[in-house]
């Protein structure tokens, strides 16, 4: 019977000799298996085919009725396991906290099972009239926001 398992040690098998990580593999509700992997330079859909025909080949008619797809995790989408942060050091991250609140800001560290961003806020300053916009280091574990994901920038 294939499962979860058999699917992620196959995909990992392959993804050995390559710079891809697995991302997240999901049994669809019609029969479809739908495997997500990433690349820090991005996915390249001649890799997603040649993974396709390798777990093909080698699940053969184990595979029986399920259809297979293989895709990137996709830009904007919420980041799922702690490679993807890793890639995104530097780049801005949307970040929706536990409470609801959504804040921008700097990937600045990941040391998984947590993230660091540096986000820009108004604090009153001693001497100064008016708040001024600081940054502030906010630290986040991976498992307790609703989701981080990148901000695409168009400029």
């Amino acid at each position: 019977m294939i499962n979860k398992e058999i699917i992620q040690t196959l995909t990992e098998e392959w993804l050995q000799g390559n710079e891809y990580f697995l991302v997240d593999v999901n049994f669809a509700a019609d029969d479809r298996i739908v495997i997500e992997i990433d690349h820090a330079d991005g996915v390249w859909i001649e890799d997603c085919a040649a993974l396709s025909r390798f777990l093909q080949e080698r699940l053969g008619e184990e595979l029986g009725e399920y259809e297979l797809e293989v895709g990137s995790a996709g830009l904007g989408q919420p980041f799922k396991v702690a490679q993807q942060y890793m890639n995104h050091i530097g780049d801005t991250l949307e970040v929706l906290q536990a409470d609801g609140k959504k804040v921008q800001g700097t990937l600045k560290a990941v040391d998984a099972p947590s993230f660091t961003i540096t986000v820009q806020e108004k604090q009153k300053i001693e001497g100064k009239k008016r708040p001024v916009l600081v940054d502030v280091d906010k630290t986040y574990q991976m498992d307790e926001v609703k989701y981080a994901k990148y901000v695409l920038a168009f400029k």
